[in-house]
């Protein structure tokens, strides 16, 4: 992901309602899929779903053809890091797959990621999901006007340790807006006081991507699943966030706050 540096566009009021808005589409679909991620079902058959409820938003599915990806969402299972494409895999019990949704909806992004188990098996996977959201919660609390980015990523880093896993370096959260990827970029690593100071009008994700292993990664031939080296699980929360003078947002999650869920994601 290659930026401006030099250029961050920040939001008004009213484009971060219109943020607003996709970002609750991808949310209100990601709850709609939650009650299909079942054994049996294949990763294809929850693209299908999610591509007829986008366009029943009226919205479009950004990552549909984008750059050649197939799919209307990724849907990242088990040792798969990110970018997961769709596919006649049938979910396992005790999988976890990651889906992942960007929509545009009249020339405004929304984008956001969930990590679900599915079925009931007892896994390492109840740990690392509870992780991966309590490292990204880490992270948004991080956020005020005044800070800096560095901050984020250094809270984020130390509650993976804490749960003994480790960040995969490689995906960094974006600015969003009126294009899917914008600056400031985001690392889920770093040290407080250093980085770009945090500003009022700001709009960025934060989306740290947690393995129970080993951080390195592969490519696989498609150039699109990205999967860790040592097959080890991985999860991902996305959520997208807006800076005020006086305080943030969270632009997807609508579902109560934050304080409700600071152990365990909305999807547990």
């Amino acid at each position: 992901m290659t930026l401006d540096k030099s250029y961050i566009p920040l939001k008004t009021s009213v484009d971060v309602a219109r943020i607003r808005r996709s970002c609750r589409i991808c949310e209100k679909i990601l709850v709609q899929l939650s009650s299909c991620i079942r054994e049996g079902v294949t990763t294809k058959e929850l693209d299908s779903l999610a591509e007829v409820l986008i366009r029943k938003e009226k919205a479009k599915p950004v990552l549909k053809g984008y750059d050649g990806f197939p799919g209307s969402i990724c849907t990242s299972v088990n040792n798969v890091v990110a970018h997961g494409i769709p596919s006649g895999y049938c979910l396992k019990d005790g999988d976890i797959i990651t889906i992942d949704i960007t929509i545009e909806k009249d020339g405004w992004y929304g984008d956001g990621a969930w990590t679900f188990i599915t079925g009931k098996k007892q896994s390492p996977a109840k740990h690392l999901v509870k992780a991966a959201w309590q490292a990204s919660l880490a992270g948004i609390m991080e956020v005020k006007a005044g800070s800096f980015l560095g901050n984020i990523g250094y809270s984020i880093n130390m509650i993976a340790k804490k749960h003994g896993c480790s960040i995969v370096k490689e995906f960094v959260g974006h600015g969003i807006g009126k294009e899917m990827h914008e600056e400031p970029l985001i690392p889920h690593f770093g040290k407080p006081g250093t980085g770009r100071r945090i500003v009022p009008g700001m709009v960025f994700t934060i989306e740290p991507v947690l393995s129970l292993g080993k951080p390195d990664i592969i490519m696989t031939e498609q150039g699109w699943n990205c999967m860790t080296k040592d097959n080890s699980l991985t999860a991902q929360f996305e959520n997208t966030i807006a800076v005020f003078k006086d305080r943030i947002e969270i632009l997807t999650l609508s579902c109560g706050k934050l304080k409700d869920f600071i152990d365990y994601p909305p999807v547990l």
